[in-house]
This record gives structure tokens, sequence and C-alpha cells, in this order.
């Protein structure tokens, strides 16, 4: 059986495929969601974030020789360590101004740590290998899904999912969406709601950082891959509405498998639907497809 001249058995491989995609477009867009969401900053520096994870990683093997398992815990726990400086120093003084302020900000740390790590380590993509547990693939039936891949949509899954539970679904997020609300109604409660803000920041840079470290064996490690992703993600985010957790997550894996059937059907334009849809999006829900009309 065939379906635009090609057997199903491929379309199946390539929705597989861009399911992977969509798990990193996933994790990516719901840590810059979280960060709009609950701190209304926009975080262009969430790129280099994703970036800085998956170059943490490559550093900790060739350098120190720290397996693929430590890492998946260090470099995030690092990167959001960084996130936390960031907040305390730079972003904390622009929450009540302007969006802009903050987007500007975040933009030129991107451009200071693209070109610190480029400085050392050049634009030529850096290779790592997927660890020795998770290499291999299974047979699906219509073809050999490599391990690796499989892993990472499962891990995605869970680690998305879990930070919605988190925020929608338990105390501690509902004190950070009251606190967006009215953080001095919050404080007045006996919350260190500032404390709260730092860590949210932190928590948001650090998932970049681990879709960086799920990156790495998948993709060339370069200074500049995230700057190759982050307006795939803030299109997506966009679509599925600024701040929204659930649209974020949804929206990242949808345009995961639009984007692979797209290389199916037309390659050409698979470079360009995400913005293509966006744009349609917004011309019928201005707020995105999971966001609240203001």
């Amino acid at each position: 059986m065939e379906i635009f001249g090609l057997p199903v058995s491929a379309i199946l491989s390539q929705l597989l495929l861009g399911l992977v995609n969509g798990s990193f477009y996933a994790m990516l867009s719901l840590g810059l969601a979280v960060i709009f969401g609950l701190l209304n900053v926009v975080n262009f520096a969430h790129g280099a974030m994703f970036m800085m994870g998956a170059l943490f990683t490559w550093i900790g093997f060739s350098a120190f020789n720290i397996p693929y398992w430590q890492m998946l815990i260090l470099a995030p726990l690092v990167v959001g360590l960084i996130g936390v400086l960031i907040e305390k120093l730079l972003l904390k003084h622009l929450y009540e101004l302007d969006h802009l302020y903050g987007l500007l900000l975040t933009f030129g740390m991107t451009l200071i740590l693209e070109g610190v790590f480029r400085s050392f380590y050049g634009v030529s993509g850096m290779p790592y290998s997927v660890p020795d547990s998770l290499s291999g693939a299974i047979n699906v039936g219509f073809m050999f899904l490599p391990i690796y891949r499989a892993w990472v949509v499962l891990i995605s899954l869970v680690v998305c999912f879990g930070t919605w539970f988190i925020i929608e679904r338990t105390k501690l997020g509902a004190y950070l969406r009251a606190g967006t609300e009215n953080p001095k109604l919050v404080q007045a409660f006996g919350i260190n709601f500032p404390v709260m803000v730092t860590l949210t920041y932190g928590f948001g840079v650090a998932l970049a950082a681990l879709s960086g470290v799920l990156a790495a064996p998948i993709i060339q490690i370069s200074p500049l891959m995230g700057s190759n992703l982050i307006i795939t993600i803030f299109a997506i985010v966009v679509i599925g509405g600024m701040g929204s957790i659930l649209g974020s997550i949804f929206t990242g894996l949808g345009l995961g498998l639009i984007e692979a059937l797209t290389k199916v059907v037309y390659p050409e334009a698979s470079s360009t639907v995400v913005f293509v849809i966006m744009a349609m999006v917004l011309l019928v829900r201005p707020a995105g497809l999971f966001g609240r009309e203001r």
C-alpha cells in the first residue's frame, strides 16, 4: 500500500523520527513557556542554554571522562546554577519594565555565550557517541528504531508531563501561579516569592540544558547549535500560546510530526511549515491554540 507515492512503512518511519524531533521541540518550548508564563520574561538565551547542555556533556566526557548518565544530571544542574546567577544579577531588575528589555538582555547574553564558546571550540561539529547501554535498535515492524531515540521520546514525555503536573496540580505550582498575579499577597503568607522566581528561571534553563544532553549523541555539537533552533522554538511557543504549558507540549510534539510528514510530501517546505502554521493560527487565534484571550 502506498500514500503520496511512498510505501506506508516509509511514511510511518518518517513520522516516528519526527516524533523524536517533536520531543526536543516540546522540552525546549516547555522551558520557554515556564519562564514566560511565570516570570513574563522572553528568554532569547534559551538556545544558548541548550547548546551549553550539549557542550558541557561533550567537555565532561572528553576532558574528565564523565559518562553520559552522570552528565544527564550534572549538565542541567550547572546550567541551572548559571541561570540562577543570571536572574539574580541581571533579570530581576527588568521585571517591572517592558518585555522588550528582557528580550534584548537575553539576546545579548546569547551573543556573548556563543562568542565565548566559539573562540574556544570553533564552529565545526563535534561528535558524541551513544552510550553503550542505549546502543542498538529494536524492530517495530516497519523499521528498526534506534534504542537511543526511543529513550529520548520516553524521557521527554516524562519530563514534560511531570512539569505540567507540578505547575498545574501541586501546591507549589499554585503558589507560583498566584505569585505571578499578586506577588505581595503570596509573600504575606510567609512565602519567599523572589526565591521561587529565581529557582523557576533556573529550572526553565535546566530543561533546555537537559534537551542539549539528550541531543548530544544525535546531532553534531557546536557553539551555534542553539541559534539554529531558537526561532523555530519561539514559533512553537507562539502557536501553543505564550505561557501555556500544555500548549507547548502538544504543539511541539504535533509540529514535529507535521514537519516530518512535510519532508515526505514536499521536502522544500519542511523548514518553513512551522511559520506558515504560526501565521494561520495567529489569524484565527492571536493568543495561540491554548492561550487565553485578554
